[in-house]
């Protein structure tokens, strides 16, 4: 078996938002996806649509970079001013990652992420469950979370690159963005950027180092 994480989603409001916008949403999930992939070396997400407003994408050879995952996804659909997306991450191992989608896949992670996406409720977008996770994750998804809520499009679009693990630099993002370095830093303060940034990676080096073998204590 593999430590992943699987990430599970549905849009929200998609009904009242009408199929056009349902249609943007679910392409600019699948190409935040494949952004994604690139993180961990290209390793394919494996991005899946299921029937109505469903989702789900696994991340394999970096797990601990579900939370920044978790935030790219929310900012690219903000940044487009399509429907919101819950995220539930299971934190686990997994069994059988299926054929070419995720449709037939299973194992401990792909419930974990399906259970906590069931009892997430309509008052959070952002969930974590696993064997490893503890009082203190749950502490910082919420702020992240509120964090994440009070970004402008303009501010979501900035965030979604800077989340890259590379860290691009601003003259980087204003390329990408085409404006200028200093207007990238305003949205990028504005949005709280840096104390993200920040904890997203004393987050990630704290799992990877001390608590990836207690996901699967037999791996080597």
């Amino acid at each position: 078996m593999t430590i992943a994480a699987v990430l599970t989603g549905d849009l929200i409001g998609s009904t009242a938002a009408g199929g056009d916008a349902l249609g943007i949403a679910m392409a600019e999930l699948a190409a935040a996806a494949a952004e994604i992939a690139t993180w961990q070396g290209g390793s394919d997400t494996r991005f899946t649509r299921y029937r109505g407003d469903g989702w789900q994408l696994v991340i394999t050879d970096r797990p601990w970079l579900c939370l920044r995952a978790a935030l790219c996804l929310a900012a690219r659909l903000r940044a487009k001013g399509a429907p919101a997306t819950r995220v539930a991450i299971g934190l686990g191992e997994t069994g059988n990652l299926g054929g070419e989608s995720l449709a037939d896949a299973g194992g401990p992670a792909f419930e974990l992420s399906g259970k906590a996406l069931e009892d997430m409720g309509r008052t959070h977008w952002l969930g974590l469950a696993g064997p490893a996770v503890t009082t203190s994750d749950a502490i910082i998804t919420r702020l992240i979370e509120e964090r994440a809520r009070r970004w402008s499009p303009q501010q979501a679009e900035a965030v979604a690159l800077a989340l890259d693990p590379d860290n691009p630099t601003l003259a980087d993002l204003a390329t990408h963005l085409g404006i200028s370095p200093q207007a990238v830093s305003y949205r990028l303060n504005g949005a709280g950027a840096s104390a993200i940034r920040r904890a997203l990676r004393d987050w990630e080096e704290e799992f990877e180092m001390q608590r990836l073998s207690a996901l699967a204590p037999h791996l080597p």
